[in-house]
């Protein structure tokens, strides 16, 4: 027997303010479309904000259905709408904020399983990494350089 040890590293500004100007208005665009989710179940809104490299900003938000498994996180809901409007585009960055409706967020708020796998597929296929940004309702935004800190061990085409 062996161990693997994995270590992540993440960049941890204070604010929205503190963010370099391009990611505060991107994490500002995706703010204002978290207004926009649709969360009538879980109270919990999700905003997106992605930077293409041909200079396009595509937006998601969270989108709900009585069948659960019947909706969509944002994160898929604006990697989804990128893939099908720009094919050709890389995604370069993606700021990520989270609210809800019954308590005030202040911890940064990940992509959800789904959505990071979701990620991995666009970032293997472009062989660039994605800059991931995500912050709660306020508070800390963490800063991860690529996908694979948030997800070591990625499925991906080769294992099938």
């Amino acid at each position: 027997m062996k161990e693997i040890t994995i270590t992540t590293q993440f960049k941890v500004f204070d604010s929205v303010q503190d963010l370099p100007n391009d990611i505060q208005d991107l994490m500002t665009q995706a703010v204002e479309v978290r207004k926009n989710a649709y969360a009538p179940y879980s109270k919990f809104r999700v905003g997106v904000a992605i930077f293409l490299d041909n200079g396009k900003i595509v937006l998601g938000s969270n989108q709900e259905n009585a069948a659960y498994p019947s909706g969509l996180c944002a994160e898929r809901v604006a990697i989804f709408y990128a893939g099908a409007v720009y094919p050709e585009a890389k995604i370069l960055k993606m700021a990520i904020t989270a609210a809800s409706d019954t308590n005030q967020t202040t911890a940064p708020i990940p992509p959800c399983g789904s959505c990071r796998q979701s990620i991995a597929e666009y970032e293997i296929r472009q062989e660039t990494p994605i800059e991931i940004y995500f912050m709660g309702e306020i508070g800390e935004i963490y800063k991860s350089e690529s996908l694979k800190n948030l997800l070591p061990f990625m499925f991906d085409k080769k294992f099938l």
